[in-house]
């Protein structure tokens, strides 16, 4: 056997070819501003990982995006009603519209809360043929009624990750959160904010930078070799 052959990935070749660096320049550039959807984790009155959100959101539209904040209070428990359920349908909805995300959640029992998990959980991985999150990019913040902690941000990097998102490598954890929100729900200068302004940067270039490739970041090997070998099935059932 030669050494060519012998060099030779066990792959098929149909489905696997050298990656045209064209797809991922992406000449074609998308004009609308980028696109953010913001879910924060908790129902209270004064929610703070809201305001975060908010405060998120404001930055954002500063820099040029497009923000919808959803409002999780109604959100019924993941599979104790249908798909068709208004707040369900709604949020699937702004998540296909979505480029990007921002999951806020307050810690609780060193865990993000049920309420942010319960909007992930109805999130499919996939919508017929439309994969939601798949490619997008997410940033991930936390707020702790106490000292500092990233148990809540460290489990949203791990779903974001299963959702085939681009988390950043940026994230905000904002300790004795009471403190740092002034009467109008507005944050205080601190170097909190310094970091949430930082996550929000990091979070716009990294979606004008990725949305147009998209398409080609999550094309995947396996994937194609999946959908061929579902075409050659019901070709063969065809011809039977």
């Amino acid at each position: 056997m030669s050494d060519r052959l012998v060099d030779l990935p066990n792959i098929d070749p149909a489905l696997f070819g050298r990656l045209d660096p064209g797809r991922l320049l992406a000449p074609a550039r998308a004009a609308h501003a980028p696109r953010f959807l913001l879910l924060y984790g908790s129902l209270r009155e004064r929610s703070y990982s809201r305001l975060v959100a908010e405060e998120t959101g404001r930055l954002l539209r500063a820099m040029g995006g497009e923000t919808r904040m959803f409002d999780p209070s109604g959100l019924p428990q993941v599979d104790d009603v249908s798909d068709e359920h208004p707040k369900v349908r709604e949020l699937r909805e702004w998540v296909q519209w979505s480029e990007g995300m921002v999951w806020s959640s307050p810690e609780r029992h060193g865990a993000m809360s049920g309420l942010m998990k319960t909007q992930i959980d109805w999130i499919p991985l996939s919508i017929g043929a439309i994969r939601p999150t798949q490619g997008k990019t997410l940033a991930v913040m936390q707020v702790s009624g106490g000292s500092q902690s990233f148990n809540a941000v460290n489990q949203m990097r791990v779903l974001g990750r299963w959702m085939r998102m681009l988390t950043i490598p940026n994230q905000s954890s904002v300790a004795k959160a009471y403190q740092e929100f002034d009467e109008a729900g507005r944050m205080r200068p601190s170097a909190y904010y310094d970091r949430v302004v930082d996550v929000a940067e990091e979070l716009m270039k990294f979606t004008l930078l990725t949305r147009d490739a998209a398409p080609c970041l999550a094309d995947r090997y396996s994937e194609r070799k999946e959908s061929a070998e579902a075409l050659s099935r019901r070709m063969r059932q065809a011809a039977i």
